[in-house]
């Protein structure tokens, strides 16, 4: 065992040569490349300071972003590339050194980058050459974790938790407050659940099995352990001020609200296992832990009947969801587009003396009655006391076409209309009338049987 042990630390330190002597002849950025690498190297123990200050210093704000981005997408690669638990742990260590100590432009260059090339997603990764290589990926990829969730942390909150400074206290207060006590509603609502999100992550770096006692991690696990004390500061701040807020809440809120609080109470139980198990580690030996505090669990009995209780908020509205646009000319179009039943009536006998062609309609019809006029609206104009030609077809697109060819047509017209005048006016001729249709082809087909009958007559 201690012979394979041996061979792979060799090996390891074979490969970083070879990467060194790659990067001095074939990089534009040789001494961040070797930084990177001498950084991330397979020995177990921490990345050397000079290394790191190199690397800090290409992500300062004096350099150009192109620097920055290209750091960022060098370790991108050699944490894709490793299947060793030693580098890739050493690489998330500089990470995270590069966030709590670096440009605040660093942070958002890698938050960029990390939501399209999901830099830290190493839930697969593992290292099975042996036991102690096993328990160790296993925080490998809590680590990883952690840090996914502080960037996404940063988004929301748009600052970042461990490079906050609190302002000095007032008089008669213990310590500062951190942003999360002067927020409003919604923004606290927002806040509150992304930092115990992130708690939560924390308190999921407890290192298990061979993993407790190993250098590295517990160097990782100090950092970590460091940025607990102001996760839970604002945590206990936003729950402060929550629950000054708490009353003046719509019920949606409350509820949220409600939540916030009960996890609290779980997490503070949690956080305090959590330094326990740290309180044990030669890494905090110097760490000076807070006090936990659990909210009042009789309190939850009196947010719980608020709820029930609180007023429900239903935002209206200001503009019209619908726009109803009055047009008289549909109302118009809708109303001759339904027939009525009343004044279809059956038709009358035809006298023998009108001689009515097989392929044509009745001749014009005479003006209907003041009665008639008085339930079509006039529609069509027929009650004008002595219609021509022109006005009838000028005012009734769906009359009979009257066209005025030759001298002998309108003789026939003329001795036509004084036929018409021993009709009934009731007669089919005015149901005729009486029933617009709005198909156009029926309008031009009754126009074509006007012209035959003119025709007819003619002859």
């Amino acid at each position: 065992m201690g012979t394979l042990q041996s061979w792979r630390r060799a090996y390891g330190a074979i490969k970083d040569t070879t990467k060194v002597g790659l990067a001095h002849v074939n990089s534009d950025y040789a001494d961040l490349d070797v930084a990177i690498v001498k950084a991330t190297n397979h020995v177990e123990c921490p990345p050397k300071e000079r290394h790191l200050r190199k690397i800090l210093f290409a992500t300062s704000a004096v350099r150009p972003r192109a620097d920055v981005a290209y750091c960022i997408h060098a370790l991108s690669r050699r944490l894709a590339k490793t299947r060793n638990w030693t580098v890739a742990l050493k690489t998330l260590i500089v990470i995270h050194r590069l966030l709590r100590e670096g440009d605040p432009t660093f942070r958002e260059e890698l938050l960029n980058f990390s939501q399209r090339g999901r830099i830290l997603q190493l839930s697969n990764f593992k290292d099975d050459s042996s036991p102690i290589a096993w328990d160790c990926s296993a925080w490998v990829r809590t680590y990883a974790l952690f840090l996914e969730e502080r960037l996404e942390c940063f988004r929301i909150l748009k600052y970042d938790i461990e490079a906050e400074r609190l302002p000095k206290p007032a008089e008669g207060q213990e310590k500062g407050c951190s942003k999360t006590r002067d927020l409003d509603s919604e923004e606290l609502l927002e806040q509150l659940p992304a930092l115990q999100q992130l708690l939560y992550r924390l308190v999921g770096c407890r290192p298990e099995g061979a993993a407790v006692s190993n250098y590295v991690i517990q160097y990782a696990l100090a950092l970590v352990l460091k940025e607990s004390f102001k996760i839970y500061c604002a945590i206990n701040d936003g729950i402060i001020n929550l629950v000054d807020k708490f009353f003046e809440m719509p019920r949606h809120e409350a509820i949220k609200a409600l939540d916030a609080y009960k996890r609290a109470g779980q997490q503070a139980a949690s956080l305090s296992d959590f330094y326990d198990v740290c309180k044990g580690l030669e890494l905090a030996r110097n760490f000076q832990f807070p006090v936990l505090r659990e909210p009042p669990q009789s309190f939850l009995t009196t947010m719980e009947e608020y709820i029930k209780e609180a007023p429900r908020v239903v935002t209206v509205p200001t503009e019209p969801l619908l726009q109803l646009t009055y047009r008289p000319e549909e109302v118009l179009a809708i109303e001759d587009a339904k027939p009525s039943d009343e004044e279809q009536e059956p038709p009358v006998p035809v006298d023998n003396n009108v001689v009515v062609s097989d392929s044509e309609s009745a001749p014009p019809p005479p003006p209907p009655s003041a009665h008639n006029n008085f339930e079509t609206g006039d529609l069509l104009g027929l009650n004008d006391t002595a219609p021509d030609a022109s006005s009838i077809e000028e005012r009734n697109a769906l009359a009979l076409a009257i066209v005025p060819t030759e001298t002998g047509a309108t003789s026939a017209f003329n001795s036509t209309a004084s036929q018409t005048k021993d009709f009934d006016p009731t007669g089919w001729e005015l149901a005729l009338v009486s029933t617009p249709s709005t198909d156009i082809s029926a309008a031009n087909e009754r126009q074509l049987v006007g012209d035959l009958q003119v025709t007819f007559l003619d002859c």
